[in-house]
């Protein structure tokens, strides 16, 4: 029924006599004066008590104080909606005659309740045959179907219908025993919710009938697209998808289109493709389609999912379990982001254009590929249509009318009759999932012009409905144009990616290829490196560039390293950083200078697999510090997020997925470190002493000459040189043959992370020295693996590096904070002997130490804070002056260092007993390996400052990091120490 006006409803409560309504009812009335009393029928009455005044026609119970107009008198004594009230009484009651006594008459014709309690599926079928007679009767659902393109003999083949909130009206009285139990057994089908409600109400139904004509699911979609946010547009009865639409076709065709949506499945039969199914949704191809297509042998299977990332992710695996089934697939291809339905809509004649698309479906598999004359293996043929069922005939595959068409560097032009399209920013598109473009359209007076993705139906829908009315031309002309448009644009900018893509990789030609392997074939490769950073412009930082190099490199393995550069602010880290990266391809880095919470996220799903990820500043970071822990740790990032759905414009759950490994480099200039991102980063510190800083001024200076711009040419060609080296790593997989028998310190639960962090730096070095070591292979499981194996001289070199590296993360202060320390006791040394003091006697001003040390006062200021916190030094105040007291006595003066390393000379000593033993098969082999083994050949008690404070602080500092950074391990050879030199002497 159609909604009343306020004035009918008026009339309705005036126009029908309440009184004659009661009376009918069968209620016993007495006149008290000008008005009636009878006992209320709403609560347990003994002496009447409701009021019925005519004049008024209203009611009121004084009992329990029920009260209204004749509206509500229906809906409480008949249990009914104050819609299904009105239509009862627009349609059943006679008007009032005021004039005329009240006599009683029954006036009331029970409407028809042809539902009552039966079996489920019977009900079932019921209902679904009363919502298609509503349909056809509905003007509004009509023309929805129409709008899309469901033909009338679509509705009555399949019986489509419509809940438009008025089974309830045939229904007995919810207040009735029988309307109660009737409602009940529609909710437990699902045709009514909990809350009395129609599941499907305000929906297009679309029942799903298998061959004894019994309806086995039910799927409704909203006729409206101005729905509250949260309401779904599509649904199914409660619980698993039972039946297969269009089940007829499968035994009269051996060869099926599947369909995503079931309006799709309309939209081909619609058009005479009637050999078509559905699935529901792309995750809803169920066991009974499988059964199905077993059942019937069907022999090919045309895939016609949407065009989008669900719809070709669906396509894709459908395919596969059709093709281990021995199903020939093939993919039917839309424009991109269209379905079957709106492909149909958007093109005429609808029917041919289908033909089109289905002769030109890609070949998924299997068996031999079709031959063609279609590029892409695409394939020429007929769907079929049965010849019991009416169709038009399959049509040919039409001739394409020719586009006019003219193109420049920057605009293109389309024109149908005097219809002119100027299109501009084609190519700024660089990706095929987007087609953004600025549009103009024109005839001979009129123009209209907007910017939007033609990708994007609403933005399309609203240019042609402007275009339209500024043209003065109807709209489904701007519609066709544009269809023609797009595809046009599309082939277009296939063509433009073509020419544009870069390749993946740069082409090394001979000469590069022949230089870059020279590089990596080098005897001396890793003090190669060292030397090219120096000649790259960075001077005191050979140590931490080598380890920050090696670091760069393990990108390639499953689980690369991660550093974090540290230092007081403009020591240098920066520039330490970009050195590296200098050195490693484009292509393979992705450099910030701060990130958000979430970015790492939305990422491309391989963004940053097997990629540098560097941020110029930790602190930029921090609300990213979560993600980045979680893609060092599980090499993937994985989130749910809210987002609009491209088509409909509602709010859908997308995941989203970032794929590792990732190798991190962070830099901060922060003495506190996040604890748990520092437990999977190596921590590099930044040479601060004063020898680096007139270092670095002299390099700044020689950057002025003649012989620094040559310099700069120079340092083009190294950085050319080693990205050109790195290209031609290759990710092989690293064996280390005396893994077994290496040891590692495990005093600390930190160090079950360290030691994968000393192992991958193992590998690291291996990985660099591939092209210095037999590549070997193995088979299993019918592949062939290449790998390549660590050589004790990588695990010599890493030892090495691991002594300061990791070293310096099992020690409770920061490293800078340990160097003064150090300083301030050989400072107390030099004053307990120049003075005769014992040292606690010894007492000295943070001004006497800033003389010593040379270092700023800031900088004094944080770090002794910190050596008193840890009770390292005590505070003695005389009046307005504090003193310090060394409570750290350290009398050998050692740097802390990584204990538990195996000594490779005991792995050579065991390796080479084992090849005896193995010479001999009754002798046995080498016993287990040395537990924290000797990692040095002693630590030196020599003094690291001179005898006086006056003398120069910087000699010292660079005997301290000779005898602390790498300890002499016995018979050291002469490359390890040119390899990997101290770090400040230079």
């Amino acid at each position: 029924m159609a909604r009343l006006s306020e004035t009918e409803l008026e009339q309705i409560k005036h126009n029908i006599s309440l009184l004659r309504l009661i009376e009918s009812q069968g209620y016993e009335l007495k006149r008290q004066g000008k008005d009636y009393v009878t006992r209320c029928p709403f609560h347990d009455d003994a002496t009447p008590s409701l009021v019925i005044t005519p004049d008024k026609n209203l009611f009121h119970c004084f009992g329990c104080n029920a009260a209204g107009t004749v509206i509500d008198w229906v809906m409480k004594s008949e249990g009914v909606s104050f819609r299904h009230a009105v239509e009862l009484l627009s349609n059943d009651y006679q008007p009032r005659a005021s004039d005329k006594p009240p006599i009683k008459r029954a006036t009331v014709n029970k409407l028809d309740t042809p539902f009552t309690t039966t079996e489920d599926q019977v009900l079932l079928n019921r209902v679904i045959d009363y919502y298609h007679k509503t349909l056809k009767q509905s003007p509004d659902a009509l023309a929805y179907c129409k709008k899309r393109g469901i033909s009338a003999n679509a509705i009555d083949h399949f019986k489509l219908g419509v809940a438009n909130r008025t089974l309830g009206y045939r229904l007995p009285k919810a207040n009735r025993k029988q309307g109660a139990a009737l409602r009940g057994q529609l909710q437990k089908i699902g045709i009514y919710r909990e809350s009395g409600h129609e599941h499907f109400s305000g929906s297009l139904i679309i029942p799903i009938i298998d061959e004894y004509e019994n309806v086995q699911e039910v799927y409704g979609r909203k006729l409206l697209d101005t729905l509250r946010k949260g309401t779904p547009k599509h649904l199914y009865l409660p619980g698993s998808h039972q039946g297969i639409f269009n089940h007829h076709a499968f035994k009269v065709s051996n060869e099926i289109v599947v369909c995503e949506s079931l309006i799709d499945a309309l939209t081909f039969w619609s058009h005479g493709y009637r050999n078509v199914t559905s699935s529901y949704g792309t995750s809803g191809f169920t066991d009974e389609h499988v059964k199905a297509m077993q059942t019937h042998a069907i022999k090919r299977v045309l895939i016609a999912y949407d065009r989008d990332e669900a719809g070709e992710a669906a396509a894709q695996t459908l395919s596969k379990q059709l093709i281990d089934m021995g199903i020939e697939c093939y993919r039917i291809h839309f424009p991109k982001g269209m379905d079957a339905n709106e492909y149909a809509l958007s093109v005429t004649p609808a029917n041919k254009s289908l033909g089109l698309v289905i002769r030109k479906a890609h070949w998924l598999g299997t068996g031999k590929a079709p031959a063609s004359n279609v590029s892409n293996n695409a394939i020429p043929f007929a769907a079929n249509v049965p010849e019991s069922l009416p169709a038009t005939p399959l049509p040919q595959a039409p001739t394409q009318p020719a586009i006019d068409t003219e193109q420049t560097d920057k605009e293109t032009f389309f024109t149908f009759d005097n219809r002119r399209y100027r299109v501009r920013g084609l190519d700024k598109n660089q990706s095929v999932n987007t087609l953004k473009i600025n549009l103009l359209v024109t005839d001979d007076n009129n123009v209209h012009v907007d910017s939007f993705d033609l990708y994007q139906s609403r933005p399309r829908a609203s240019f042609i409905k402007h275009a339209s009315q500024e043209l003065c031309i109807e709209e489904e002309v701007i519609k066709k144009d544009l269809s023609k448009v797009l595809l046009q644009l599309e082939t277009l900018q296939e063509q433009q990616l073509t020419k544009t893509a870069p390749s993946k990789e740069k082409v090394l030609s001979e000469a590069e290829h022949k230089a870059a392997l020279t590089l990596l074939q080098s005897p001396d490769l890793l003090n190669r490196i060292i030397e090219d950073v120096k000649a790259s412009g960075l001077v005191g930082e050979d140590h931490n560039a080598l380890v920050a190099y090696l670091a760069a490199v393990s990108r390639k393995l499953d689980k690369p390293l991660a550093i974090i550069i540290q230092s007081t602010s403009a020591a240098g880290k920066s520039s330490l950083m970009d050195a590296i990266l200098n050195l490693m391809p484009e292509d393979e880095r992705v450099q910030y200078s701060a990130m958000t919470g979430q970015s790492l996220f939305y990422m491309g799903e391989t963004s940053l697999k097997h990629k540098i990820l560097a941020i110029a500043e930790q602190a930029g970071a921090e609300n990213a510090s979560y993600a980045l822990k979680l893609l060092q740790s599980e090499g993937e990032l994985t989130i749910a997020s809210t987002g609009k759905d491209d088509s409909t414009g509602d709010l859908i759950t997308k995941e989203y997925h970032v794929e590792g490994p990732v190798m991190l480099i962070l830099t901060t200039t922060a003495i506190d470190i996040d604890e748990e991102l520092m437990n999977r980063c190596l921590v590099l510190t930044v040479n601060e002493s004063r020898a680096q800083t007139q270092a670095i001024h002299q390099l700044q200076r020689q950057q002025r000459t003649l012989q620094g711009l040559l310099n700069k040419q120079s340092k083009q060609g190294i950085q050319t040189l080693h990205r050109h080296a790195q290209q031609l790593l290759r990710a092989l997989p690293i064996v280390n043959p005396y893994a077994d028998q290496l040891t590692f310190v495990d005093s600390q639960t930190r160090t079950r992370r360290d030691h994968e962090k000393y192992l991958t730096l193992i590998d690291s070095i291996a990985l660099l020295h591939q092209y210095q070591r037999e590549t070997k292979t193995v088979q299993h499981d019918k592949q062939t693996i290449e790998y390549i194996e660590v050589t004790l001289e990588d695990i010599e070199q890493a030892n090495q590096l691991a002594h300061d590296v990791l070293g310096r993360s099992l020690d409770e202060l920061p490293p800078q904070t340990r160097k003064l320390l150090t300083l301030m006791n050989d400072f107390v040394m030099q004053r307990c002997e120049a003075q005769s003091r014992q040292r606690i006697d010894v007492r000295f001003s943070r001004r006497a130490l800033r003389d010593a040390t040379r270092w700023g006062n800031t900088q004094l200021k944080v770090h002794l804070a910190r050596l008193v916190e840890m009770e390292y030094i005590l505070i003695h105040r005389r009046g307005n002056t504090f003193f310090y007291e060394l409570l750290y006595d350290d009398q050998s003066n050692t740097t802390t260092h990584l204990s538990g390393l195996i000594d490779t000379h005991t792995l050579k000593k065991q390796t080479y007993d084992a090849k005896r033993s193995g010479q001999n098969g009754q002798r046995p082999g080498p016993g287990r390996p040395l537990v924290g083994g000797q990692s040095g050949g002693g630590r030196s008690t020599k003094s690291t400052v001179k005898a006086s404070i006056d003398a120069p602080l910087d000699e010292a500092e660079d005997d301290t990091e000779k005898n602390a950074v790498f300890p002499a391990t016995h018979n050291t050879t002469s490359y390890t120490q040119a390899a990997i030199p101290a770090t400040t002497n230079h």
